[in-house]
């Protein structure tokens, strides 16, 4: 099993920025693509972000150009690096691993383990 472990999160005006770090352990050697979701007051979780275990990474254009998902195979880290922050980023956010999925994350396809999520809260 894995566990996702979520960090980073919290209180930040509008145009700055956090990073959110997410802790993998347990059988870490079986994850493959991973992402950032989010899921904001009164609306359904949605994807944010992916990279498969090669790097390659897609963001969605809500954020692209504002925050980068990067990971740390060796110690088992996925990071959101989030930039230029806005009121609409608010949100909990969670981040999620595959045990066998590896191509484009588009959707919540294939995520079998979940972390608790972080909540950040943009203010204007």
């Amino acid at each position: 099993q894995v566990q996702l472990v979520e960090s980073g999160g919290g209180l930040v005006q509008t145009g700055g920025s956090l990073r959110l770090s997410c802790a993998a352990s347990g059988s870490v050697f079986s994850i493959k693509a991973m992402a950032w979701y989010r899921q904001a007051p009164g609306k359904e979780r949605e994807l944010v972000a992916g990279i498969i275990s090669n790097g390659i990474a897609r963001h969605q254009d809500s954020v692209k150009g504002r925050f980068t998902i990067s990971r740390d195979n060796a110690r088992n880290m996925v990071y959101l690096q989030m930039n230029s922050l806005k009121p609409e980023d608010t949100a909990v956010y969670y981040c999620a691993g595959s045990s066998w999925y590896d191509d484009t994350v588009e959707s919540e396809y294939g995520m079998d383990y979940w972390g608790k999520g972080t909540l950040v809260t943009v203010s204007s």
